[in-house]
């Protein structure tokens, strides 16, 4: 079974063998083919999230990809190479700083069940980059808050624990809710069955509660 990993010094095909997952044909190819190959794997189990790359152009983890014949594996996009596979998140992660995308005033109050089930998908985000890697918009505009940090602030704007909802609201404004065009990608390819898309649409509900609305309206004629 072949299969192409794109490699600081180009485009390289490994025989391996069948019925593994990616991340242990990584770990078959340095120790049995090139103990250069560089490439990052944590838990083997879909848990830590180290192990983000592509496959045939679509976000994977590695230990949760079962190989198949002439797999394309790639790094993940709009991230830094270090080298071969591994590649700088810092960026990628800055954004949860950039969004203030935390807890700001604890509001003590009860809460229910079905209360704190609206926000416990967002929770389980395991900061693996895949939805900041297939996110079309920062293709365009690097400086796009991304869909996990957008996330983070649903998840707390939507939590009746937090009692200052505005803080973070404002942050979101630029490079943030209304950049993004709601394709789906991000929801695609989240490994935790997480869906930004419908986060970003839930924030934009919010901003239009502070005052907000969509900056690209004042550019549009609606035919007048």
């Amino acid at each position: 079974m072949k299969i192409k990993i794109s490699r600081d010094r180009g485009v390289e095909e490994y025989e391996v063998s069948k019925g593994l997952t990616l991340l242990q044909a990584f770990y078959e190819i340095k120790s049995q083919i090139d103990n250069s190959f560089s490439f990052k794997g944590g838990c083997r189990s879909g848990i830590c999230g180290v192990c983000a790359i592509r496959v045939n152009g679509k976000e994977e983890l590695a230990c949760g990809y079962k190989v198949q014949d002439g797999d394309e594996v790639m790094p993940l996009k709009y991230h830094r190479v270090i080298r071969d596979l591994i590649v700088d998140k810092s960026k990628a992660k800055d954004t949860l700083k950039t969004s203030l995308a935390w807890l700001h005033q604890y509001n003590k109050t009860d809460i229910t069940i079905e209360q704190e089930k609206l926000t416990e998908v967002q929770s389980d985000c395991i900061l693996c980059s895949s939805c900041y890697s297939a996110c079309p918009v920062l293709a365009v505009n690097p400086d796009f808050l991304g869909p996990f940090a957008l996330t983070r602030v649903y998840r707390y704007s939507a939590d009746k624990r937090e009692g200052d909802i505005k803080a973070s609201i404002d942050e979101v404004q630029k490079n943030g809710v209304w950049d993004c065009t709601l394709c789906g990608e991000c929801t695609a390819v989240c490994p935790q069955n997480i869906d930004p898309k419908m986060d970003i649409t839930h924030l934009r509900g919010i901003s239009s509660q502070f005052g907000y609305s969509d900056p690209n309206f004042v550019a549009m004629s609606f035919g007048f």
